[in-house]
């Protein structure tokens, strides 16, 4: 009888679930926090971001909270991913632009989390300059720099899994496009329309995350004969 090798790991559905689940608890808490008071845009008038920190701290707080959570399941998501296709032969360099795109991404909301989290600091609000600089950097870090490194786990994962037949054209195709929108973003950094990738990205982004979830996982056990090929890999 032919023995089978299992791959060892957390299972990437629940860290895709946990990390689409957290970031929208963020969501859903921020808008139930601020008492149906509108999001401000980052490139609004200072004093006017300056006047929607300063009014509501907890859900400015609360909020970051769970986006900063958030990074932490997308980066064992994508660890979890990388291992897994390294588990059914692949050796391509496409797997560790996928890992460096992840973790990229996962860093972003890390920082984007930390940074708008600074902005429910009392105090902090009292300069119009200061809150602009600081929720800059958090709206870039959650926006552009996420989508970009979003779009790199992506394009590496898509491609790798063409050439190996190990998802279903439509996934295949599916992940190319958030990899084009996600690098199409890094033009909003001279182009504000540009950010209409950014939220194609991140929600498509999730259903991607589910789909090759159950696919891959459900190619998790190999007759030990197949598991990892010496052959060279595209």
């Amino acid at each position: 009888m032919q023995s089978t090798a299992s791959f060892r790991g957390p299972a990437p559905i629940v860290l895709a679930a946990a990390h689409i689940l957290v970031f929208l608890a963020g969501l859903i808490a921020a808008a139930a926090l601020r008492h149906g008071a509108g999001f401000v845009n980052p490139f609004a008038p200072d004093e006017q971001v300056r006047i929607f920190f300063a009014q509501t701290p907890t859900a400015v707080r609360v909020s970051n909270l769970f986006l900063f959570g958030s990074g932490v399941p997308f980066g064992i998501f994508t660890v979890t991913i990388v291992c897994l296709l390294h588990f059914l032969g692949v050796r391509a360099a496409g797997a560790s632009i996928a890992l460096f795109g992840g973790l990229a991404a996962s860093f972003s909301l890390f920082l984007s989390g930390i940074t708008g989290w600074v902005l429910s600091v009392e105090g902090v609000t009292t300069s119009p300059e200061v809150v602009k600089a600081i929720y800059v950097v958090s709206f870039l870090c959650g926006g552009v720099f996420y989508a970009v490194g979003f779009g790199l786990l992506a394009a590496g994962v898509s491609v790798t899994c063409y050439f190996r037949r190990l998802l279903p054209n439509w996934l295949t195709a599916m992940g190319m496009i958030l990899a084009i929108t996600g690098e199409l973003s890094w033009f909003s950094l001279i182009a504000y329309p540009a950010n209409f990738f950014i939220p194609i990205t991140r929600f498509l982004g999730f259903a991607w995350m589910i789909a090759i979830a159950v696919v891959l996982a459900k190619r998790s056990t190999l007759p030990r004969a197949a598991q990892a090929p010496d052959s060279p890999q595209i």
